[in-house]
C-alpha cells in the first residue's frame, strides 16, 4: 500500500511539474562544484536495506503501522513541497558514470526529474532511522545515525540533489517521527 502512496504522490508531483514552465532554483552557486561521485549511488540505494530491516527490528503490529503513517505524512508533505516549489537540478548531466555505472542509472531512475525539496530520499531514510534508533543499543544508534549522514551526503554526491534539498529533507524526516511516530507508537493507556 505504501508503494502505491509513494507512486502517486511522487510520480504524480513529478507529472504535474513536468507539465508547468516555472522553475525555482534551489542551488547555492558554490555547491556546482561537488563532485560527482558515482559509486555514492549504492549508498543511495542502501534506503532499500532501511526498509528491509524495518519488519526485523519493529516487532509490534502498533510500530510498524506508526511508522507506515509516519512514512505516508512524509510523502505527502514531500509532494506539497515538490508542487509549491517546482525545481530542477542545475547540475550539467553526467558524463562518466565509471564502474558505478549501473547503480547509477538506477539511482537517477527512481530519483525523477523534479522532486527535489525537501529531498524525500533523505526525509525516508530519517523517519526510518529515527524509528528504528528507538530499539537500537547506543552503538546501533550511532551506526543508524551515520548511516542517514551517508545516504544525505550521496544524495549530494550524486547529483540527485541540492544542499537545500538535504537541509529540509531531513528535519521532515524528524517531525514525521516526533509528531506522527512517537504518538502512534505507544501503548495506549488503559
Amino acid at each position: 500500500m505504501e508503494w502505491i502512496w509513494f507512486g502517486f504522490a511522487y510520480g504524480g508531483a513529478d507529472y504535474l511539474t513536468a507539465h508547468r514552465s516555472l522553475r525555482v532554483p534551489v542551488h547555492f552557486t558554490a555547491e556546482l562544484k561537488i563532485p560527482f561521485v558515482p559509486e555514492a549511488a549504492w549508498v543511495y540505494l542502501s534506503i532499500q536495506l532501511l526498509f528491509l530491516a524495518v519488519p526485523f527490528v519493529l516487532r509490534s503490529r502498533r510500530e510498524l503501522v506508526a511508522l507506515w503513517a509516519t512514512l505516508a505524512a512524509v510523502i505527502l508533505v514531500a509532494g506539497i513541497g515538490f508542487l509549491l516549489v517546482p525545481a530542477e537540478l542545475a547540475y550539467p548531466p553526467p558524463d562518466d558514470r565509471g564502474a558505478a555505472s549501473f547503480a547509477f542509472r538506477l539511482a537517477d531512475r527512481l530519483n525523477l526529474d523534479y522532486n527535489l525539496l525537501p529531498s524525500l530520499h533523505v526525509a525516508l531514510t530519517v523517519s526510518c532511522v529515527a524509528a528504528l534508533s528507538l530499539r537500537a543499543r547506543p552503538a546501533g544508534r550511532v551506526l543508524l545515525w551515520i548511516w542517514a549522514l551517508a545516504v544525505s551526503a550521496s544524495t549530494l554526491l550524486t547529483h540527485q540533489h541540492h544542499v537545500l534539498d538535504v537541509l529540509t529533507g531531513f528535519p521532515l524526516g524528524l517531525g514525521g517521527r516526533r509528531m506522527i511516530y512517537d504518538p502512534l507508537s505507544r501503548p495506549r493507556s488503559e
